[in-house]
């Protein structure tokens, strides 16, 4: 599929996903107080919505990164979940958010999860920047959502096609209409 030659919709505009951002912070940061809170970002698709998260957080947060490949560069999920680069260190006594930009069949954030679970955290909670419930298939429901969208193919603000697109600065599904010359 070549999207430049599709019509992109937007289901989320910059504007939106700043506010929308600003209000997951002010949630986070009250449900957070007083604690260890430990952001574990799901790389690559997240990075972006995680640095702007975390910006908007008034509490202490420590981030870190863990890699992980279920997709390759399809638009489907292969269902396997491999830890590519995992958090190596101590979670005892932190309270974990895992961000991702997505919760599509909620296989990698579940594995992720039930991973990091196993580091003896305080808690493990996951945020999301958006959530897509008519793919699940996993017992999954996202603690933190930015929004909830359709099952459309989405690109844009750190989620790929190809490798490309993450630094537009909205969300957008790719239409199967052509766009116009």
């Amino acid at each position: 599929m070549d999207i430049e030659k599709k019509e992109w919709e937007v289901l989320c505009s910059e504007k939106a996903i700043k506010e929308r951002l600003e209000v997951l912070g002010e949630t986070i940061s009250r449900d957070y107080k007083n604690k260890k809170l430990y952001v574990v970002s799901l790389l690559k698709g997240s990075f972006i919505f995680t640095a702007d998260l975390v910006r908007t957080l008034d509490i202490p947060v420590k981030v870190n990164f863990m890699t992980t490949s279920s997709y390759g560069h399809g638009q489907e999920s292969s269902g396997k979940v491999n830890i590519v680069a995992d958090v190596q260190e101590d979670l005892t006594g932190y309270d974990v958010l895992v961000t991702d930009d997505i919760a599509d069949s909620g296989l990698t954030m579940k594995s992720v999860m039930d991973h990091l679970q196993s580091k003896n955290p305080n808690s493990v909670k996951c945020c999301v920047l958006l959530d897509k419930p008519d793919r699940r298939k996993v017992d999954l429901k996202p603690d933190y959502i930015g929004f909830t969208i359709p099952d459309k193919f989405v690109v844009g603000y750190g989620l790929n096609f190809g490798d490309y697109y993450r630094n537009i600065p909205y969300v957008f599904a790719v239409t199967e209409r052509e766009r116009k010359q």
